[in-house]
């Protein structure tokens, strides 16, 4: 009777179930950003997943190692218990839901939930476990095929292993070549089309100092989408007066699209050639700023930018993918570098064999991807002779060289987010608070992250599936819950999920920099020391303009 009751769940592991229901429970509790019922759904359905499947892990090497098991009828109690215990902690976790994602809104100054969706998140959890335990039952079953076959001529622990590592090896090849290959090439196309997309109101500006006028070298239509409208939001000269209540000129600003040129050598030359063209060079300030994947040029970083310095301001920046950052890093994360690298060493060389006394201060930016490809635009060798003024990086991903670099040797007692490194001499971190004071002079030369502890793109490590950060040492940031803990596994889920929702949050949290502290930022690396009136009306003026 009891084999009959029980052989459609025999396949059914407890120690799966248990451990499933566990990364249920943790799944929902608190992250860096807030979630919808839907994407909550989704995350705890594939922690769900991810513990079934360690479990099922666990019991497998068991009896591969021959260790002793259960007698059926404690066996019958174990399943029962692990059932009831499931149930348990995923009912639990469905009534607190609604309070831990309050607490990351609290953190982030949002309005309170009312509900969650728990039916939403249960409903979605269940069809995303499915699949993905059906996808993980037929890797079992191509395992076992193989292994089958090759039990005849192998002993049988080599035959399962060898199964084993067949079946990764088909799934690695259908996952990467087949499925995430034929993504890639689709993604590609449809970003080309966008970026190729002209709309009717980004007409060729008439001014000959702006790129893809009839005066520029650069054509229009190969500008790019996000590149045209970089060109068509320069502010004006009486926009920054209004603000300042000082003359001001017109920033001058060069955007070299993809489109351009086939290579990035050659698209330096043009950047070059261009700023020559509409005197950049004799501007008080030159900024070499690297654009995100896509080509984006964040707003939110130049308006102020320009307006401290009374539009007497060139910035140049060159496009080396239309693809989205993280698409961009995953497929071609070379290009971004190399066109980096090119762009600096062009317009370096040339402005560093200028007069000293009156070539422009030299500063160079970059957003997320465009902070990682910053830094690796240069080395010691290229600018030992002729550093530039500063470099100011916001929001650099978790993969950036230098960063990793210099917080993991942050001074002791210094939070990762929001680390100090060698008492602030030459690098310094901001976030939502400034710039902090670190009591000791600024070098010439300044370096400058602005970083919020609620950034995910910058936070998410593989590391997380088996080791806590040092990131989530008490205090947290400002904008994390205090009630976030790291659990193996379901962090790295969890941080997973926030690396690709980390825009969608609020403005001045996550992976979306607000206007005010990029200035806060730009007034303390380019020693402006605007007053703070000034600045109070600059921040105004931005947030009508929603920067």
């Amino acid at each position: 009777m009891w084999r009959t009751i029980l052989r459609p769940f025999g396949v059914v592991s407890s120690l799966g179930i248990l451990l499933g229901a566990i990364c249920f429970f943790t799944a929902l509790s608190p992250s860096l950003v807030p979630r919808s019922g839907l994407l909550q759904g989704v995350l705890a359905g594939c922690c769900f997943a991810a513990g079934y499947g360690i479990g099922v892990l666990i019991a497998s090497l068991w009896k591969w190692l021959e260790l002793p098991v259960p007698r059926v009828d404690i066996h019958r109690g174990i399943y029962f218990g692990a059932l009831a215990i499931g149930a348990i902690l995923i009912i639990a976790a469905l009534i607190l839901a609604a309070g831990w994602q309050n607490d990351v809104h609290r953190a982030m100054g949002l309005p309170p939930v009312e509900s969650v969706r728990p039916f939403t998140i249960s409903s979605v959890a269940l069809v995303v476990a499915a699949i993905l335990l059906a996808i993980g039952r037929l890797f079992r079953r191509a395992a076992r095929t193989v292994s089958s076959r090759l039990a005849g001529h192998l002993p049988q622990k080599i035959a399962i292993l060898a199964g084993v590592l067949a079946a990764l090896a088909l799934f690695n090849f259908i996952g990467s070549e087949v499925i995430l290959g034929q993504s890639f090439k689709l993604f590609d196309k449809t970003y080309a089309r966008v970026d190729a997309t002209i709309s009717d109101d980004t007409i060729a500006p008439a001014d000959p100092l702006k790129t893809g006028s009839s005066a520029s070298l650069l054509d229009w239509n190969t500008l790019g989408a996000e590149g045209r409208k970089f060109i068509l939001a320069t502010p004006d000269a009486e926009q920054i007066s209004a603000i300042t209540n000082r003359p001001a000129l017109e920033p001058l600003r060069v955007y070299i699209g993809m489109g351009s040129a086939e290579d990035a050598d050659t698209r330096a030359q043009l950047a070059l050639n261009e700023a020559i063209r509409i005197g950049a060079f004799e501007r008080k300030v030159l900024v070499l700023a690297t654009p995100t994947g896509t080509g984006w040029m964040d707003p939110s970083a130049h308006f102020p930018l320009e307006t401290l310095l009374d539009g007497d301001v060139a910035t140049i920046g060159v496009q080396y993918s239309y693809l989205p950052s993280w698409l961009s890093l995953l497929a071609v994360p070379e290009y971004g570098s190399e066109s980096a690298r090119a762009v600096f060493l062009a317009l370096h060389d040339y402005w560093e064999a200028l007069p000293a006394d009156s070539r422009p201060q030299l500063y160079l930016f970059g957003l997320s991807l465009g902070a990682m490809n910053t830094d690796l635009s240069y080395d010691y060798y290229d600018i030992v002779d002729a550093p530039p003024n500063g470099v100011f990086m916001a929001g650099p991903p978790f993969t950036s060289r230098s960063w990793n670099q210099i917080t993991h040797d942050r001074d002791a007692g210094s939070p990762a987010w929001l680390p100090t490194f060698r008492d602030g001499k030459v690098v310094r971190f901001m976030n939502q608070k400034g710039v902090p004071d670190h009591g000791t002079a600024w070098a010439d030369t300044r370096i400058l992250y602005l970083q919020y502890a609620s950034d995910g793109i910058m936070f998410f490590s593989p590391s997380l599936i088996w080791q806590r950060p040092q990131w989530l040492d008490q205090p947290h940031g400002p904008d994390v819950s205090p009630k976030l803990r790291w659990f193996p596994v379901v962090t790295f889920l969890q941080v997973g999920f926030d690396l690709l929702t980390a825009t969608s949050t609020p403005r001045g949290h996550g992976h979306v920099y607000d206007g005010g502290d990029y200035m806060e930022g730009w007034n303390a690396i380019l020693k402006t020391e605007r007053p703070p009136e000034e600045r109070q009306r600059l921040r105004e003026a931005m947030k009508a303009q929603d920067l």
